[in-house]
């Protein structure tokens, strides 16, 4: 209801005010949904940035504020389940991520989303799949760390993508080499892995969720 509510009054805000009030109140919704999100009210900050949004749909915070959002609300949904609206979250997921990289290049956060949410999807597909996707999860999580060194989110993503490749079949492994290149295969390792989240870790002491991983690498 509340979704419904912002996006019409949204609309109207279109209609009635000027661009400059518009990004302002969009701002304004930003950080309300930002606010929402750190209370773990989900829903309701997904509806300010979907608000948002509707007023200024080039928003850079709004897009990747609003990927990040249905990430986390896919992620509630078991991987091994199939699951078409999880599959629908991450989608759009991702094409707000790459709205936000189109609206901000240069802006860290977006490529994160757009690793993010390659990621999360890649998750819940077959491993041929998950291979297809691998390099560009990798291209944009470097990306991050290129913009902002100190982003822990994108050396969690980096420790996945290597235990992911490290934990292939023999036969998968044959066929990530071939599609990848033995360049972009041959960079992913065991050592690495640990590496990575490590630097996750380190990056954010307080995150559960990289201590979590870290020792899932270590089974």
């Amino acid at each position: 209801m509340l979704r419904l509510l912002l996006a019409f009054s949204g609309l109207l805000w279109i209609l009635i005010f000027p661009p400059g009030l518009r990004a302002q109140l969009a701002a304004d919704h930003v950080a309300m949904g930002s606010a929402a999100t750190e209370a773990h009210d989900l829903p309701a900050g997904l509806a300010h940035f979907e608000a948002a949004l509707e007023l200024d749909s080039t928003s850079y915070e709004a897009n990747w504020r609003a990927a990040i959002a249905l990430l986390d609300l896919g992620e509630q949904i078991p991987e091994e389940v199939k699951s078409p609206e999880r599959d629908s979250l991450y989608a759009r997921a991702e094409g707000l991520a790459r709205r936000a990289v189109a609206a901000d290049s240069g802006g860290a956060e977006g490529y994160f989303a757009v690793a993010a949410a390659m990621g999360r999807a890649s998750l819940t597909k077959g491993k041929k799949e998950r291979i297809r996707r691998a390099a560009a999860i990798r291209d944009a999580a470097l990306r991050t760390i290129e913009l902002d060194p100190a982003h822990d989110g994108a050396y969690h993503i980096l420790g996945r993508w290597n235990e992911e490749i490290m934990r292939l079949s023999g036969l998968s492994r044959f066929f990530a080499r071939q599609f990848l290149g033995a360049g972009i295969f041959s960079q992913a390792s065991w050592s690495q892995a640990i590496a990575n989240m490590e630097k996750a870790v380190e990056l954010d002491t307080a995150r559960i969720y990289h201590r979590l991983a870290l020792a899932e690498i270590y089974t």
